[in-house]
């Protein structure tokens, strides 16, 4: 709700009724909602939110006033959302920074309350990407893994929906259409939330070096991966459609 293109993208989404639009909650490297006065220990000299993820973790979890300011800077996405009158489908966070016990007490301490229904759950099963790509080699979950479990297991106590799996980790910026392709051949029985970052262009703010963002777009629209979900009979569409 931070992002510079915010308010276009708000009045795409209500252009498009049928799309499914989450909130993608941004506690570190980004622009905060609040004014940097009241949330001190989350932001840097600038007044942006922390780049140092591991600092940022330690700071949530042992520090009661960044904790306090955590809640705030959740809430105020939340009740920025809310006020796009758009739909809630799913909830998840910048660099997967919702798998911290610290923002997911908070995620499901506050997120009911504005309709949150679904969670992204960061778990990419390794054999799969490898049946894709035997060369993969590129960081799999890593150490966010067991934290990735940790979360489903909360949610699903709590009654809230995951996908089964999810894709875009590993290959997250090189989503192209050759490993949308081998991804479809290979989905197992189930959910699975496959996610890219697709975009016109290579260059704008907040771009990451050796993403290939042009590619993704043009996996996501190429004849024939479009073609593959509809003659393999899969249903497509957001998690309120699947969940």
């Amino acid at each position: 709700m931070g992002g510079a293109a915010v308010d276009d993208a708000i009045a795409r989404a209500r252009r498009m009724p049928s799309l499914r639009v989450g909130l993608h909650i941004v506690v570190v490297d980004g622009r905060p909602l609040l004014a940097p006065a009241r949330i001190p220990h989350l932001v840097d000299e600038h007044g942006l939110l922390r780049k140092d993820l591991a600092g940022v973790g330690r700071a949530i979890f042992f520090g009661v006033a960044a904790r306090r300011e955590l809640a705030l800077e959740i809430t105020a996405q939340f009740d920025a959302y809310r006020a796009t009158g758009l739909a809630l489908d799913h909830v998840n966070a910048h660099h997967h920074f919702h798998v911290h016990p610290t923002v997911a007490s908070q995620l499901l301490a506050i997120g009911p309350a504005y309709g949150m229904r679904a969670v992204r759950v960061p778990d990419e099963p390794r054999a799969i990407l490898e049946q894709v790509e035997p060369a993969t080699h590129r960081r799999y979950a890593g150490p966010a893994a067991p934290w990735g479990r940790l979360l489903r297991a909360r949610l699903r106590r709590r009654g809230l929906g995951a996908p089964a799996r999810v894709f875009g980790l590993a290959w997250s910026g090189a989503m192209n259409g050759q490993r949308l392709a081998g991804l479809l051949d290979a989905l197992p029985d189930g959910v699975t939330e496959i996610y890219s970052h697709p975009a016109v262009t290579q260059a704008f703010a907040g771009a990451a070096p050796g993403c290939d963002y042009v590619a993704d777009l043009a996996g996501l629209v190429a004849p024939d991966v479009v073609e593959r979900v509809r003659a393999m009979g899969l249903r497509p569409g957001g998690y309120a459609d699947v969940l």
